[in-house]
């Protein structure tokens, strides 16, 4: 059963994505639209964590099974993960996680303390062995398009540097029209799946808190949730049904360091071990889109928006007119398209257009004085401008990246 906002129904009535049997269960494919929206939304991404200091890489999407028995996912986290397969000699495992392959990374070379903290990202593939009965549309898939990042710092700029990366968070949310319902800090609970140390445990914890009580977000600890090698902060929201998910986290980790045996150069010439702090901004590009057609009906920001001006001529004798605009949108880096009179009357054409931001309607007056009749999403109508005037200002609402439509000159 779906809902009005369901991301299923949505995916296909916007081309968003869909599915084959013949690909399989939680394989989902990306169509036009929604590849438009996923790059913008990866784009976005990248150019925040530049901003924030972040190099980027990439890594394979397999690894040998040796590397997950060193991370520990062999031991904890297995029956999540696609079985081996043997290459020669040789077991590879579809990654279930990118943070052993960013561990290596950073192994590759030696690092001073001057070079910390070193901050790594990537928007890379991997793969959960989902039961089917779980999987659904977007929201749980098998093969996983993850923003991730892993900061190597000092013990003493691990609080920072979480901090911030929740104040990344917190921004990307602002920017992309999402709520957080809640802050969790995730605790383990009983049971063999998480690993040992109890003292790591305990100083992971304390940064997290102190991460969290420096942020001023209002938090609380849930035993059962964390992490199989440590605690995490994660950032909950909720659908339209009122089921909660996590979209984003941030990490503090001790044991991966050990178990690679990462090292810098501290200013005493000795060798001391780094801290991890994983972090993703928007977590999993699937599931974070399902939010995003959910939270806003389909109509999405003007800036990820897969359209953003659609141009209506009233007649076929202002098509040539109304390609000349499109054109001209698209040379300003819009996306805009046309909906000629082969589509429809012009009211059903404006129906089938109402999750376009924008639609300028080209009528014989607009065509011979280089304007357009602007009509919004919201139902407002702003009356006729010079095309030029138009298209700066929805230039000006993409690059503001705000929640509006419209401001007054």
């Amino acid at each position: 059963m779906t809902t009005a906002a369901d991301h299923r129904r949505l995916g296909r009535e916007l081309g968003i994505f869909d599915t084959d049997p013949l690909m399989g269960a939680g394989l989902p494919y990306w169509l036009p639209a929604g590849a438009v929206v996923r790059h913008t939304l990866e784009e976005y991404v990248r150019d925040a964590e530049r901003a924030a200091g972040y190099r980027h890489v990439y890594s394979p999407v397999l690894g040998k099974r040796e590397l997950y028995e060193i991370s520990g996912h062999w031991d904890h986290y297995s029956e999540d993960m696609f079985p081996p397969m043997e290459l020669g000699s040789e077991q590879v495992v579809l990654r279930p996680s990118l943070c052993p392959h960013h561990a290596l990374i950073y192994r590759s070379r030696s690092h001073s303390y001057r070079e910390l903290p070193l901050r790594i990202a990537e928007l890379g593939g991997m793969y959960r062995s989902e039961p089917s009965g779980v999987l659904g549309g977007l929201t749980r898939v098998r093969a996983i398009q993850l923003n991730d990042a892993h900061i190597f710092c000092t013990l003493d700029q691990a609080v920072e540097e979480a901090g911030a990366a929740l104040a990344l968070i917190r921004r990307a949310y602002a920017d992309l029209g999402i709520r957080a319902a809640r802050h969790r800090l995730s605790l383990p609970g009983e049971g063999g799946k998480y690993v040992a140390g109890p003292e790591l445990w305990r100083r992971a914890t304390g940064l997290l808190r102190e991460v969290l009580d420096a942020s001023g977000v209002a938090y609380e600890a849930v035993e059962g949730e964390a992490a199989f090698y440590g605690p995490k902060i994660d950032v909950q929201v909720v659908d339209g049904a009122g089921r909660e998910s996590t979209l984003s986290t941030v990490q503090i980790d001790f044991h991966q360091p050990e178990r690679f045996d990462l090292h810098y150069t501290g200013p005493d010439g000795a060798r001391h071990r780094p801290v991890m702090v994983h972090r993703s901004i928007i977590g999993s590009v699937e599931r974070a889109v399902a939010h995003l057609m959910e939270e806003h009906g389909g109509a999405f920001p003007v800036w990820l928006a897969p359209v953003q001006l659609v141009v209506l001529p009233v007649s076929k004798a202002q098509e040539d007119r109304a390609r000349e605009i499109v054109a001209e949108a698209l040379r300003h880096g819009l996306r805009a398209e046309l909906s000629g009179p082969e589509d429809g009357s012009l009211g059903a054409r404006i129906r089938a257009s109402r999750l376009v931001p924008y639609q300028a309607v080209i009528g014989e007056r607009e065509a011979g004085g280089a304007l357009a009749a602007v009509r919004l999403r919201d139902g407002r109508r702003p009356g006729t401008l010079p095309v030029a005037e138009l298209l700066r200002r929805v230039r000006e609402r993409v690059a503001a990246r705000g929640a509006w439509l419209w401001e007054a000159a």
